[in-house]
């Protein structure tokens, strides 16, 4: 990394500097170094690009169905082309391991030709006035779905490339334009995969990547009444500010979480242990479904306990090139903010079982026994490596410990018991709960939600395109 490269935003079927002239410096999470500049536009730009989307869209609308399913198939195709260049800058820009920084490229193409056939095999509905009192069977209705405008993507640091795409290739094959809205650490990675979409020949303003810090563009352009509907994955704090002024504009939120995983005194420990430790610690437990508290029966709790101990120690911390699990957190923030809910355990009496390590951004595998509810510990998500464990004495108290919380994203229960498990599930103020694995989002084309303060709104393939369209109906009497 001794080039500093700089990288332009993408308008108008082209990248551009900002006549800003303003730029914005993206740090390595791992080293002392700069992975490269990115554009902070200005706001007269983005009106230009937004307003620039409105014909283009209605041109990309009206374009046949398999000629937008053709050129994001292509897109899909040249990521692939193009993965190890643009994994290299994943790992450079947010600290991913090199495998996972491949895979996330990988999966990205898959979820695009998925969600081509998805829509492509989504057929118009009909309904006869027949089927109700009084009403004619002349009279018939077709029910269309219709884009809604232009959409805006603002996608989170975690997953540059996937949970942006996750955005960008529902709306665009279903007739929608984009504005596309990076983190600011993970917009080098957002030019990426823009670069391998300019590759392809899309038509001109049917995506517009802008860059910027959120306070001085993504309010702006949030609340820009060019927009016609949101779809956001990020923090809790921030989504509940957009959802403020998200009057009459339709938004998707996808937000933070506090996944607990209930082990019940009937579960198979070996089982829930290795289902944890995946869920706990796979990229430093950045990741809004990353298990971040255990509530265990107190029966098994030593069992459970050591066992989880001895897995925390074996764990691998490195840099992301040597694909370890635990690799330096996003940045001295993060890694202060989870330094300080460490200390802050420990003083109020909680007993570390391993960790409480750090070397700059790297948070060593930290897990804490006997944590109680009136510690930070117990409530906030951490966002790095760092697990609790709650000891319950019964599934009730695990409910309301799960329930008590300000998030409600996902859940893991385990037990060998499936109709124990499920009646915990079904108790449980979640999205989702997984019974006998760890949280985690997908496959893709599940549905995705959470509850409270986790989000508003339902991700997954078919779930995404329709919150980016709406019904038209066409009444026809015969």
């Amino acid at each position: 990394m001794s080039e500093i490269n700089t990288y332009k935003y993408y308008v108008g079927g082209k990248f551009v500097a900002s006549t800003s002239g303003n730029l914005i410096d993206i740090d390595c999470p791992y080293e002392q170094a700069i992975v490269g500049r990115v554009q902070a536009i200005s706001k007269a730009e983005a009106d230009l690009a937004i307003a620039a989307t409105k014909k283009a869209q209605k041109d990309w609308a009206d374009l046949d169905l398999f000629k937008r399913a053709d050129l994001l198939n292509k897109w899909a195709d040249q990521l692939e082309t193009d993965a190890h260049e643009i994994a290299e800058i994943i790992m450079q820009e947010v600290g991913k391991t090199w495998n996972d920084a491949v895979k996330e490229v990988t999966r990205t193409a898959e979820f695009i030709r998925y969600t081509v056939q998805e829509y492509i095999h989504t057929n118009d509905t009909s309904m006869s006035g027949q089927n109700y009192p009084g009403g004619s069977k002349n009279k018939i209705a077709i029910i269309k779905r219709i884009p809604l405008g232009t959409v805006l993507a603002i996608s989170p640091f975690n997953y540059p490339v996937n949970l942006s795409v996750a955005k960008i290739a529902p709306a665009l094959i279903s007739g929608n334009a984009v504005v596309f809205k990076p983190a600011t650490q993970g917009a080098i990675s957002a030019v990426k995969i823009i670069e391998s979409f300019d590759k392809v020949g899309f038509p001109a303003d049917i995506l517009q990547l802008l860059t910027g810090k959120g306070s001085d563009i993504g309010d702006y352009v949030s609340e820009h009444e060019g927009i016609d509907m949101i779809s956001f994955t990020g923090g809790a704090t921030t989504g509940r500010h957009l959802s403020s002024f998200s009057t009459m504009k339709p938004m998707v939120l996808e937000l933070g979480g506090k996944d607990p995983a209930i082990v019940c005194e009937d579960a198979d420990i070996d089982k829930a242990v290795f289902e944890i430790m995946s869920g706990a610690f796979s990229y430093s437990g950045q990741r809004c479904t990353a298990i971040k508290r255990v509530l265990v029966n107190e029966a098994v709790a030593d069992e459970l306990v050591a066992k989880l101990k001895g897995e925390v120690e074996k764990l691998t911390v490195g840099m992301p090139i040597d694909n370890p699990v635990i690799v330096p957190l996003i940045n001295k923030g993060s890694a202060d903010y989870v330094e300080g809910l460490i200390a802050d355990a420990i003083a109020d009496g909680a007993t570390l079982l391993a960790g409480n390590k750090r070397e700059d951004n790297l948070i060593y595998p930290t897990l804490f026994d006997h944590v109680t509810p009136d510690m930070r510990l117990a409530w906030e998500e951490p966002f790095g490596p760092v697990l609790p464990i709650i000891r319950v004495s019964s599934d009730a108290q695990a409910i309301e410990l799960a329930n008590q919380s300000e998030y409600g994203l996902q859940a893991s229960v385990f037990s060998r018991d499936f109709s124990r498990a499920a009646a915990i599930a079904e108790k449980i103020e979640a999205g989702s709960v997984q019974i006998n694995g760890r949280t985690e989002r997908g496959p893709d084309h599940f549905p995705f939600l959470g509850v409270k303060n986790s989000g508003m709104g339902v991700h997954g393939i078919s779930r995404t395109i329709d919150a980016m369209t709406r019904e038209k109906l066409l009444i026809i009497n015969l």
